[in-house]
């Protein structure tokens, strides 16, 4: 085959894998966390994988290798579909039920907590790559143990907030608003973020305290990851960041979200057949037009 002939096929079947990809829903990974209040994996994020500084994130690491926190925002079920409830059993609602992330439901009193009041506040979620979807936080109710792994049911019935994300974030975050109930000590708030545009949905359990007591305040609080430093750690993440972070413009957060809300993988996955056909007709096309210069 001539070099003109091989350069056509390859640049046909490359366009047709990278158009099937493309139009594949749901293959993109990692999108956040909540950075106020701060959760517990990027806490232990910011603290430092290879340094904690807290004994609780010494003791993840210990038990389960830096990887978790540098994939700080990867906490998610691919295929949960709105069925977060029936497929997270009580105990691991902070790990979504992930092996991986297993330290996160640790049921401790040293988690850092932040220092939270009754009434409005202000929520912020450092996102990387976002996406059209329902978030909705949780807060636990009065009688709250935190010695003891959480529950669905030691969630309040009714959210602090439900926010509707959209398919971008100039400034590298969603920022809404939540309305604390009155509680006393510790609590802990847990966000469910359900994409509208597949089934994938993320978790994050962040830990507060209200009315800190002298024992709470003795665990200072977490900070939240500098942009500096989520950008050191993606040369070790496993997490694809689709290029999202910091303060970069972002139209959409990747080809996934291209496929309209409620869209089917079976819709989307024809799209992709259309696709390819017409990148194969392409490559028989040019095959047979080289073909009748050369008489071959």
């Amino acid at each position: 085959m001539s070099v003109r002939r091989t350069t056509a096929s390859i640049g046909a079947v490359g366009a047709a894998a990278l158009l099937i990809g493309a139009f594949t829903p749901g293959m993109a990974s990692a999108h956040g966390a909540l950075s106020a209040p701060v959760s517990r994996v990027s806490g232990c994020y910011a603290e430092g994988p290879e340094n904690p500084k807290t004994q609780v994130c010494k003791d993840l690491v210990a038990d389960s290798g830096t990887q978790p926190l540098y994939d700080w925002n990867e906490v998610n079920i691919a295929n949960a579909n709105g069925q977060s409830r029936t497929i997270i059993p009580d105990g691991h609602l902070c790990s979504a039920n992930r092996d991986k992330y297993r330290a996160l439901d640790w049921a401790r009193t040293d988690w850092p907590a932040t220092p939270v009041t009754a009434g409005p506040t202000s929520v912020s979620f450092r996102v990387t790559a976002p996406h059209k979807g329902t978030m909705t936080l949780y807060i636990t109710n009065q009688g709250y143990d935190p010695t003891k792994p959480l529950k669905w049911s030691d969630l309040a019935a009714t959210p602090i907030a439900t926010y509707s994300t959209a398919a971008s974030a100039p400034s590298g975050y969603y920022a809404f608003s939540a309305t604390l109930p009155a509680r006393t000590g510790r609590q802990l708030i847990y966000q469910v973020w359900q994409r509208s545009d597949s089934p994938e949905a993320f978790y994050g359990c962040s830990d507060v305290v209200f009315g800190q007591t002298a024992a709470a305040a003795a665990v200072p609080a977490f900070k939240a990851p500098t942009d500096a430093q989520i950008a050191a750690g993606e040369p070790e993440s496993t997490v694809s960041h689709h290029g999202h972070g910091g303060t970069e413009p972002i139209a959409t957060s990747d080809a996934a979200d291209s496929v309209p809300s409620g869209a089917t993988l079976e819709a989307a996955l024809s799209a992709s057949a259309v696709l390819a056909s017409g990148a194969l007709g392409l490559l028989f096309w040019s095959r047979r037009k080289v073909g009748a210069r050369t008489g071959s």
